[in-house]
């Protein structure tokens, strides 16, 4: 290979990552407004200017996206509210005003691009089964030999993700992704509460087993634990704890 050639990481030139949210969405077991987490566009966000990383976001349709409002430091729950860093970014209008207008997955141009990260939230797992041009997009990085990373629920986009040769991207790879035991505690949690019935899940469909059917080697390191794993160009981020960790990957993979 040449240095001209685009699959060779230059550590000297400065990087683009995109990053991918949900569209808003009604989730479908539960009737609730679903959308991103923003701990997991904020977090590696932060940690990709830090290191002078050229940042785009984007959407698979576009336009103004809304996140999971436990996810907001300022949500009456209290569940985020020791997130300074997506406090910062909420407060931010330069900032704010990226989500509120976000261009397409489609626009993307993968050969301008060193990464693209897709961020988890509630969304995904209602959304994109249908959101073929990120199911293309993903796949065109990867084959790219560019890094292609998911975080949470946003590796929902390997339920989909296939090869020129029609198999799973992730099939036969090391990956990691929302937990079991992170839905068991989810549904238990809004159990408890009286918010579903014990016949009723959070989520239509679960990470870890899907994963596992699709022929990868799924891990994780636990509940709640901040964890992400590499294979090759392919990165992933266990849950909403996961940003950063799963940026750091990304950075090192490009040379820092």
């Amino acid at each position: 290979m040449s240095l001209q050639d685009p699959n060779v990481v230059n550590p000297k030139a400065r990087k683009r990552v995109a990053i991918v949210i949900a569209n808003p969405a009604v989730s479908t077991t539960t009737g609730w407004p679903v959308g991103f987490w923003w701990s997991e566009l904020t977090h590696p966000y932060h940690a990709f200017s830090e290191k002078g990383y050229e940042v785009e976001i984007v959407s698979p349709d576009g336009g103004k996206c809304d996140a999971d409002g436990m996810s907001d430091p300022n949500d009456p729950s209290g569940y985020s509210a020791s997130d300074l860093i997506s406090q910062g970014f909420i407060h931010t209008p330069k900032l704010r005003a990226l989500v509120d207008n976000t261009g397409k997955v489609a626009d993307i141009d993968v050969a301008k691009f060193d990464a693209i990260v897709v961020a988890g939230g509630q969304a995904p797992m209602f959304t994109f089964e249908n959101a073929a041009s990120l199911h293309t997009k993903f796949a065109e990085f990867f084959t790219a030999g560019r890094i292609a990373a998911a975080l949470c629920h946003g590796v929902a986009i390997l339920k989909h993700a296939r090869l020129a040769n029609g198999e799973f991207l992730a099939k036969g790879r090391t990956v990691t992704g929302f937990a079991n035991v992170e839905e068991d505690f989810a549904d238990n949690a809004v159990w408890g509460m009286n918010l579903l019935p014990r016949d009723k899940h959070v989520m239509p469909w679960r990470i870890e087993d899907e994963l596992r059917k699709l022929g990868a080697n799924y891990v994780q390191a636990g509940l709640w634990r901040s964890f992400a794993v590499r294979d090759g160009n392919l990165i992933t981020g266990q849950q909403n704890f996961s940003g950063a960790e799963t940026a750091n990957l990304i950075i090192r993979a490009l040379g820092e």
